[in-house]
């Protein structure tokens, strides 16, 4: 009986320690007026994202991602079920800002083959990217879906791999993020390789911007595209932010800096100061390398995007594409002020940047790249219809090789082992078996949207006109799409020769699978 004692001894001892520490310790008023019971609130505190997560949250409440939405997209990477039964449970009716995609009785053709749900549909991007200026390397990517920027640092290795893998699977683009290239890069995907304002990967000993050491790097690897990073949407304004516990060896070989420091990029380049001088140097690199060269930005003043558009028509140099994040857009650590605040969503920014270009007759020249919570299907629908020719996936892709949203990326602990640099926790995500995972959601974002344009009575999502979708203003009003952001007759849409040669293209897959192809005589 002695032992039992023993210990019950030991635990008050424990305790009567614990609350003697709380009376006497002054950094914490909740403690020393209620000692021991204190702690309670530090313990419900700290697992209150967790407790919410499986026990308190409806399907539709949480946030970034609702649990319906998280649903869909394990169950897609899984190659389950990822239906729902009984029908929605969200409140239409009275949820303004909601878009209805309006489905046509009669549309073109639309090969039976396509509707099986586990069909592998190819989904190539409406216009070359390139083409327009002429650039060496001009290619058309092979999906209209593709992974976002996300660096080796933010992710674990074994993350930026299984992505990598992943995007070698579905056949698209994985952005390498400003973190530079790596060997977690290269498993086989073809990468876009983004240069941010600290030019890692391509930067000098000083840290200054090297043209030899670009070249070299896109000479040795998969890269298909430069993207010139202005700001992102859940920080603009800022660099890009890796906490130091996150800057392990390898990483700070990989970007040139101290390990174990914390790693902040400039908030601006130094390569360029101005709307002519950017011009300069994306007409420099695309020289240089051959490839296409493209910008990345949120939307805050538009005072850039109309001195851009003006330059680009008034001397002919320009970008090859655009990438708008919106401003609910995900980040591995930054400011509550930036993520909630700062920076336009991203129908808003991208209807204002895409109407400059439109209305100086630029928007057949440049592929418009999306990006903000848009591997969600009915999201991606109205970002084409807006006149997005490809999305960019990021959280929805770390959901899908294994991400819980337990929102602890930038403390180094994610418990899944996507976001941190911590060995035992990234060291249970397996690259292999992910990357199958990552492949498949791809896959089914993919499949999910040609369902959605040949219910629209079209063969691509590319060619969905903005008043396709109805954006409920109230209980008993609603407005087509354009009209809620001033589109013109037409705007959202690519040139007629890229829209007959995609039909083209989406014909010849339907005639591989032994279906009767659309005529491209149909297009308009």
């Amino acid at each position: 009986m002695k032992r039992p004692a023993q210990a019950a001894t030991a635990g008050l001892t424990a305790l009567a320690a614990v609350a003697v520490r709380d009376l006497l310790q002054r950094e914490h008023t909740l403690l020393r007026n209620f000692p021991l019971l204190g702690h309670a609130r530090y313990l419900l505190e700290a697992v209150g994202p967790e407790l919410r997560q499986y026990l308190v949250a409806g399907n539709n409440e949480e946030r970034p991602f609702t649990r319906d939405q998280r649903r869909w997209v394990y169950a897609s990477a899984k190659g389950d079920n990822n239906y729902f039964g009984f029908g929605t449970d969200n409140d239409l009716e009275y949820t303004a800002g909601y878009p209805v995609i309006k489905h046509r009785t009669f549309g073109r053709a639309v090969p039976p083959s396509r509707i099986d749900a586990h069909a592998d549909v190819d989904l190539p991007c409406a216009k070359v990217l390139g083409a327009a200026r002429g650039r060496a390397a001009a290619f058309r990517p092979a999906s209209v879906v593709n992974i976002s920027a996300m660096s080796f640092g933010s992710l674990s290795g074994a993350a930026v791999e299984a992505l990598n893998r992943g995007a070698a699977l579905a056949g698209c683009l994985q952005n390498t993020g400003e973190g530079g290239l790596s060997a977690h890069h290269r498993h086989g995907g073809d990468l876009i390789f983004q240069i941010g304002t600290a030019y890692f990967g391509c930067r000098d000993e000083r840290g200054r911007f090297d043209l030899q050491r670009l070249k070299d790097l896109v000479t040795g690897a998969p890269v298909r595209a430069l993207e010139i990073k202005l700001s992102q949407g859940a920080k603009p304004g800022l660099g890009g932010v890796l906490p130091g516990p996150k800057v392990s060896a390898e990483i700070a070989a990989v970007r040139g800096v101290p390990q174990g420091v914390d790693c902040v990029s400039p908030s601006r380049h130094a390569e360029f100061s101005d709307v002519d001088s950017l011009l300069d140097w994306v007409e420099l690199l695309a020289a240089e390398t051959g490839l296409p060269v493209g910008i990345k930005s949120a939307v805050g003043d538009l005072v850039f995007w109309q001195e851009l558009t003006d330059a680009m028509v008034a001397t002919g140099r320009g970008v090859d594409f655009v990438t708008i994040d919106g401003g609910e857009g995900g980040t591995g650590a930054a400011p509550l002020i930036f993520t909630d605040s700062v920076s336009l969503p991203f129908q808003l920014g991208f209807s204002r940047v895409y109407a400059e270009f439109a209305r100086r007759g630029l928007q057949d020249d440049v592929v418009f790249i999306g990006g903000g919570k848009l591997g969600l299907p009915d999201n991606a629908v109205v970002a084409f219809a807006l006149g997005c020719d490809m999305v960019n996936v990021a959280r929805e892709a770390m959901l899908s090789i294994g991400c819980i949203q337990a929102q602890k990326c930038h403390t180094d602990t994610c418990p899944t082992g996507v976001a941190t640099q911590n060995a035992w926790l990234s060291h249970g995500l397996d690259p292999a078996l992910k990357s199958v995972r990552a492949a498949n959601y791809v896959k089914t974002l993919r499949r999910d949207l040609l369902k959605v344009a040949e219910a629209c009575g079209r063969e691509h999502p590319g060619l969905i006109e903005a008043d396709s979708v109805e954006v409920l203003t109230g209980r008993t009003a609603s407005a087509p799409l354009d009209e809620v952001y001033g589109y013109e007759q037409g705007w959202g849409l690519p040139s007629a020769a890229d829209q007959a040669e995609i039909v083209r293209i989406m014909a010849g897959e339907a005639e591989q699978g032994g279906t009767a192809p659309p005529s491209p005589d149909a297009v308009g």
